[in-house]
């Protein structure tokens, strides 16, 4: 990738030129196939849908890969997805939580990434949100399991479960690997995600299992970039919207906890390869080991960014929400160990933090104006 970000439209592209690049193998897998995004207007489906658009436009496989994408669209549609040339690209509004519209035909590959992912939403609607993780992807499986019935085959159904599975896991489990079984909460404030992905993933590998259907796991750790609305509530987006409102950093806790963060573009790739090439019924983590920065030294790191990118003159401070339960639960570390899609996949994130983080303000800057998340 370019040292020099250049504009929202120039980040974007080099991103998708990353994804056609890095995950070639798999996108060329996918050729001539129908693929089902559920929630491909959201944050994953924005590279996801746009990645096999432009392998379609690239020039560099045969067949094209149709795209249905399948949202309620209840912020509308978006202007990115709005964009896009129609031609291999579906979007139908529909709700997941409900049964599924006829006349779909068969998807070869099925990609389940409808749901509510930010804290702040989540624990607005809980079980709206078990809804999308059990009910809908219950929907799915159902539907692929007839296919096969009908003699149709899936060649990859990938589920997005999320690090949140493992909850806060004691000291000798950073980085956490795939076998580490969480320490998780059913009853807090989180549970309403965190246990419900933990379910999703227990019928994907029983499906997968009792029925020799190719389902795979990705538990996604903390991506961020384009893509993800500014309203979203999570902490890059936070941090984007105070620097370009020209306020101070506010963070909402000590800032003493740590993570690391992955890049979209890198993200996307990692999906498309445990979609394309993970093993049924397995689970793989993907993020980014390094660095596991506290939030404190994230926030000092971004507003050095934003200084030097838009003349930004604000200083991190710390406050508290008015959310009563928002660090209820709130993991105090969270890295992960990407040995086995690494070794099984080929996995390998390349963008480092500081340049992700200048490509997010960026895109933040061309796109500071969103419906709440």
């Amino acid at each position: 990738m370019s040292a020099d970000p250049g504009t929202a439209r120039d980040i974007v592209q080099a991103d998708l030129d990353h994804i056609v690049r890095e995950a070639g193998n798999e996108l060329a897998a996918m050729g001539g196939k129908r693929v089902l995004v559920t929630g491909g207007a959201g944050f994953l489906g924005h590279y996801l849908v746009q990645g096999m658009l432009a392998w379609n436009a690239s020039g560099k496989g045969g067949s094209p890969i149709d795209v249905t994408v399948l949202d309620n669209y209840v912020r509308g549609v978006p202007d990115w997805l709005r964009e896009l040339p129609v031609e291999n690209l579906t979007l139908l509004e529909h709700d997941i939580r409900e049964p599924l519209p006829d006349g779909l035909g068969h998807f070869e590959y099925v990609v389940h990434a409808a749901g509510i992912a930010s804290p702040t939403y989540y624990r607005k609607h809980p079980i709206e949100t078990m809804d999308a993780n059990i009910t809908g992807l219950r929907l799915l499986l159902d539907r692929s399991l007839a296919s096969a019935a009908a003699g149709l085959a899936t060649n990859g159904f990938l589920f997005f479960s999320s690090s949140e599975i493992y909850g806060d896991p004691t000291a000798e489990h950073i980085p956490t690997a795939e076998t580490y079984r969480g320490n998780v909460s059913c009853t807090g404030p989180r549970a309403c995600y965190d246990e419900s992905k933990r379910y999703g993933e227990t019928l994907c590998v029983n499906f997968a299992r009792q029925h020799a259907l190719p389902i795979t796991i990705a538990r996604p750790f903390n991506n961020y970039g384009p893509g993800l609305k500014i309203t979203d509530r999570r902490i890059i987006p936070d941090l984007a919207r105070n620097v370009l409102d020209g306020n101070d950093i506010v963070l909402l806790s000590d800032g003493t906890a740590t993570r690391t963060f992955c890049y979209a573009a890198d993200a996307v790739v990692g999906y498309l390869k445990v979609l394309v090439a993970g093993r049924p019924a397995e689970a793989y983590n993907i993020g980014s080991e390094s660095p596991e920065i506290s939030m404190a030294e994230l926030a000092e790191q971004f507003a050095t960014i934003a200084r030097d990118l838009v003349g930004y003159g604000g200083s991190v401070v710390y406050g508290a929400s008015q959310e009563a339960e928002y660090l209820v639960d709130n993991p105090s570390r969270r890295c992960p160990l990407i040995d086995k899609a690494r070794e099984e996949l080929g996995y390998e994130p390349g963008v480092t933090l500081e340049d992700g983080l200048r490509r997010a303000l960026i895109w933040y800057a061309e796109n500071s104006v969103a419906a709440e998340a």
